[in-house]
Parts: C-alpha cells; structure tokens; sequence
C-alpha cells in the first residue's frame, strides 16, 4: 500500500511524519513554502515524545504522481479546498483508489462521492498546529492521536481494515465503523467551537456561546434525523492534550488559518452546516449564522482574533 497524503498542513503533516517514521511509502502533496521547506530539509514532526524529522517525497499537484492501483488517498486540506483537490486528482488519472476524508465536517464525502466511487470518512482527533514550514507539532498523548474510520455512507471494507492495520502501526489509535458518518456529526458538534475560540478571548463567554452555538446544532439535527454518537472520544481513547518542549499551541485549525492569514476558513462548512440543516428544515438557527457572518470579520483581518465580546456575536445576530 502506497499512501498519498493530499494536504501536508498540521494534521496531514502529523499524518504523513509518523507513518514516513514507521517505514511505510508515503507521498505527500504541499504548496507554497511548506512544500518547498520540505524538499529541502524534510519536515519536522514534535510531539510530547520528543522531535525527529522525516523526508518523504512531496509533490505541488498530484499531476506530477503517477497512480498505482495500491494508492490510497489521504484528503487533509480544509474543505474550502476539497473541490479543487478532487477535480485535480481526477484530471492526473486517479479513478479507483480509495479516497479517505481526514477533515473535519461532514460535507467532503458527500462531495469526494461525485468524483469517485471507494469514498471514506475518517474522525480525526488529533490536536496538531503549523506555523513554520517544514514544522509540524502534535500535542496527545500517549498516542499521537486516534481516529475512527469507515466506508461512506456506511460499511467497513478491506480498505478500511488495511488502512487502519497500517495507522495502528505507525503509532495511532484507530476504530473500523460502520457508520462513521455518526462519530463525524459528533465531532462537529466539538467543531463549532472552533470560531467562538478564535473569536473571543474570554473561556467563560466561549462555554456560553458554545452551548448555545450547540443547543441549535442538536435541534436541527435531530429534525433531520441524523443521529450522532454521544459517546466522549477523548475519554474513552484515554487521550490527553500534552505540552510538547520549547512550543506553544496556537488553538484550533481555525484560529491557525486566520494567524497565518490564509483568509480562507472553514466556518461555513462547521457552523455553517447546521444553518443548511436550519434552512432546509424550518428551524432559526440565529446563533450559527451570527458565527459565520463573525468568520468574515476574522478572516478579512477588520477583526483581531479573542478580541470579541458578548456584544459583537449580540449584534450579530440583530
């Protein structure tokens, strides 16, 4: 099995280091200057573990890969950059490989479906952060992070038990499911989160307006009978986020996006699904929509992150 690991950020990086380390094949795919620091000197994996580089080979577009029938694909970009990822996988001639989503929400499957039969989810629990090219940190402990993994919309296959044989041996804690997409609307419920934190600066105004942010998401899902797991991940995967020597965590993939002024953030494919279950179900979903129209104001930079307050997400909501 050769692994392609389309999106070599923090989460993809984490990805592709440790199993780089655990002798597998791995390719990756990078842009800008985190492909070009890779070339060079490999990238870098911390953890609570210690430090170690890897090298691998990496590549700008998967034009430049010349497909095999034993490549699985790793999607990791965030899903504003799904789309595009699809259509170029498919224009370099992959047609069969399995195509893993490791990205939060729920949106990419659904979209990787139209482009590709062997489609798959994967939850992702893995706290991770890059700010420097070439340099990935990772934060769990014992085990660098865990994920649960299953066909899309549902099954477990041999794709799936290879995968998942192969992260378990490079050092992850890894769950066959058979109805995958249930611990993924688990994890977005976590996810909408993400831009209250990056928001505001204050922890006990973020538990509020994560509650209230995740009262609506559970009225509308229930509406539309999506059922998610309601199980705690960390806890029962006996995970903990651990400091790692001589770093800092910058937060969540979102706030990372708007300190690296990407401008681009993920919000409407978070939040911003449960104000398309809201529409398509007759349910306000004020607070959601208040958090999106908030991700404009970070992304643009008109609005330094945890610089809001009560009144900003008030006045938002009108």
């Amino acid at each position: 099995m050769r692994i392609i690991v389309y999106g070599i950020g923090a989460v993809g990086g984490a990805i592709a280091a440790q199993l780089s380390f655990s002798g597998n094949d791995v390719i990756g795919i990078a842009r800008g200057r985190q492909l070009d620091a890779i070339r060079a000197s490999g990238l870098t994996l911390s953890t609570p573990q210690g430090t170690k580089t890897a090298r691998f080979p990496v590549h700008a577009d998967p034009a430049e890969i010349s497909f095999r029938g034993d490549d699985v694909v790793l999607l990791t970009m965030k899903t504003p950059d799904t789309l595009g990822a699809l259509q170029r996988l498919k224009a370099a001639g992959a047609a069969a490989q399995p195509v893993f989503c490791f990205q939060n929400g729920v949106a990419n499957e659904p979209l990787a479906l139209r482009f590709f039969a062997n489609v798959y989810g994967a939850t992702v629990m893995l706290p991770s952060d890059y700010e420097t090219p070439g340099e990935v940190t990772a934060y769990f402990g014992p085990k660098i992070g865990a994920f649960d993994i299953g066909r899309y919309p549902s099954g477990i296959d041999d794709s799936v038990e290879k995968l998942c044989g192969v992260l378990s041996a490079s050092g992850f804690i890894v769950d066959p499911r058979d109805n995958v997409m249930s611990s993924k609307y688990r994890k977005l419920l976590a996810n909408l989160r993400n831009i209250i934190d990056a928001a505001l600066g204050e922890v006990g105004l973020q538990r509020k307006w994560h509650a209230k942010a995740r009262a609506e998401a559970e009225a509308v899902m229930s509406a539309a009978g999506i059922d998610w797991d309601k199980t705690d991940a960390m806890a029962r995967e006996q995970l903990t986020i651990t400091t790692v020597p001589g770093r800092v965590r910058v937060g969540s993939s979102t706030l990372q996006s708007i300190v690296r002024g990407t401008g681009s953030l993920e919000t409407d494919f978070l939040n911003g699904e449960i104000v398309l279950l809201g529409r398509l179900h007759g349910i306000a979903t004020p607070v959601n929509s208040a958090l999106c129209k908030l991700s404009i104001e970070l992304a643009s930079g008109r609005m330094r992150p945890q610089s809001a307050g009560d009144d900003t997400i008030v006045s938002m909501i009108g």
